[in-house]
């Protein structure tokens, strides 16, 4: 059982930045796949950004290229998301998953285990 716990959500201008962060329990926390994906209002999960285990490939939903960077620390058992140039649609629901065992993935239905979720509003 891996248990993820997200924080750094929050109100935000437009324009303005956040950095999301993703702590997962567990030993074995560099053998795990990590990503973040996002649910608006009325919408569907959409994946935003993965990471493989050791970071070195990472994926980037085509509406956050060049404005979020995806990250993480091993030694921390931390992912990172930094959202720069925040825009309306970019609220929604924020999720971190991990898919252990799994060196890299973009598919969300490969990912095993999720976080609660943390709230990003960008106001216009």
């Amino acid at each position: 059982q891996v248990r993820l716990v997200e924080s750094g959500g929050g109100l935000v201008q437009a324009g303005g930045s956040l950095r999301l962060f993703c702590v997962a329990s567990g030993r074995t926390f560099n053998t795990y796949a990590m990503g973040w994906f996002r649910q608006a209002p009325g919408k569907e999960r959409d994946v935003v950004a993965t990471i493989s285990w050791s970071g070195g490939t990472t994926y980037y939903a085509d509406s956050v290229k060049g404005r979020f960077t995806i990250s993480r620390d091993n030694e921390k058992n931390t992912v990172y998301l930094q959202m720069n140039s925040l825009n309306a649609e970019d609220t929604a629901v924020y999720y971190c998953a991990a898919a252990p065992g799994r060196r890299w993935s973009r598919a969300g239905y490969e990912y095993d285990y999720w976080g609660q979720g943390t709230q990003v509003t960008v106001s216009s």
